[in-house]
């Protein structure tokens, strides 16, 4: 009993603290919608190319509300797959905050969180630079529209009907603040009570397998380590990031491993992804290259014998 209750307050934490950037995140993109004409929607498209130097600063930034907030945006057209990509491998999650309390030498930190701002970077212009060399950047327009209709919010009401268009193409979402502010609370609400359920399962989960099992599982060989290290971090819970650097930090995992679960912890940027956005094996596709991203960086790091 003691455990549930102990995973159900984390879960109640962990979701809270990302309300505030979910309604901010859906408020910005119902007032897009609204205010957005042909011009918006040509400036963000030529605003792409940028779009992975700025995921890889503001992943890095600690916390874990970015990922949630770059999911919601690429399920709505308004960033591109490699902009989320960078967001996803420069989150820093949970870890500063761990690291803080082991009293880490700020260089050390500092480094780690450059090294995966960089990884983010890098990895996120190729992914954009191959998508348009094979023609999938899309149709250039915001499709805010069609992630409110999946989530079927209402926001269509007292407004032109459902799925019908303007003059210009563009979707309205009922009449004025009120339409923007009720669509952005219908959308926070639902996201939030998806990543709550989940992070409840998930965080039941770690807290079952325990730490000791969790030290000699990836303690025991670095390779096999970097590998587990990043299904761990694929976990949709701010306690992967939490489980990796505290690990590291005690000396159990390697720079290897520890670079490939911090990598692939993008806090719940997938899971709301998965939520957010219709086409399952894309999702499923960003998944696996956040997740072989991860590995294939722990590994060249143990092969190279870098050390944070």
């Amino acid at each position: 009993m003691d455990l549930l209750i102990d995973v159900l307050v984390d879960s109640v934490k962990d979701t809270a603290q990302l309300i505030p950037f979910l309604l901010v995140t859906y408020l910005a993109m119902e007032a897009l919608e609204h205010s957005a004409g042909n011009r918006m929607e040509d400036m963000v498209s030529r605003a792409g190319a940028a779009g992975p130097a700025v995921g890889a600063a503001l992943g890095a930034v600690p916390q874990c509300g970015f990922s949630a907030m770059a999911a919601t945006l690429f399920s709505g057209r308004v960033i591109t797959i490699g902009t989320l990509v960078a967001v996803i491998l420069s989150t820093s999650d949970e870890m500063v905050p761990v690291f803080i309390a082991h009293q880490a030498p700020m260089g050390r930190m500092l480094s780690i969180v450059v090294a995966k701002a960089v990884v983010g970077l890098i990895v996120g212009i190729i992914i954009d630079l191959i998508v348009r060399a094979l023609g999938r950047a899309g149709d250039g327009k915001l499709h805010i529209h069609e992630l409110c209709e999946r989530e079927h919010c209402g926001c269509d009401d007292g407004g032109v009907e459902h799925g019908e268009q303007d003059g210009h193409g563009h979707h309205h979402h009922g009449h004025g603040i009120a339409g923007i502010v009720r669509s952005a609370l219908v959308h926070t609400v639902q996201v939030t009570a998806f990543i709550f359920a989940v992070s409840l399962v998930f965080g039941f989960i770690i807290e079952s397998v325990g730490h000791e099992n969790l030290v000699a599982l990836l303690g025991a060989h670095p390779v096999r380590a970097t590998f587990i290290a990043g299904l761990v971090g694929l976990i949709p819970n701010c306690g992967a990031s939490v489980a990796i650097a505290d690990l590291f930090m005690e000396g159990v995992l390697a720079t290897g491993p520890m670079m490939s679960g911090l990598l692939a912890s993008g806090g719940v940027g997938l899971l709301v992804l998965f939520r957010t956005n219709a086409d399952l094996r894309q999702n499923l596709l960003i998944t696996a290259i956040v997740y072989a991203v991860a590995v294939v960086v722990g590994l060249l790091t143990s092969s190279f014998g870098i050390i944070f």
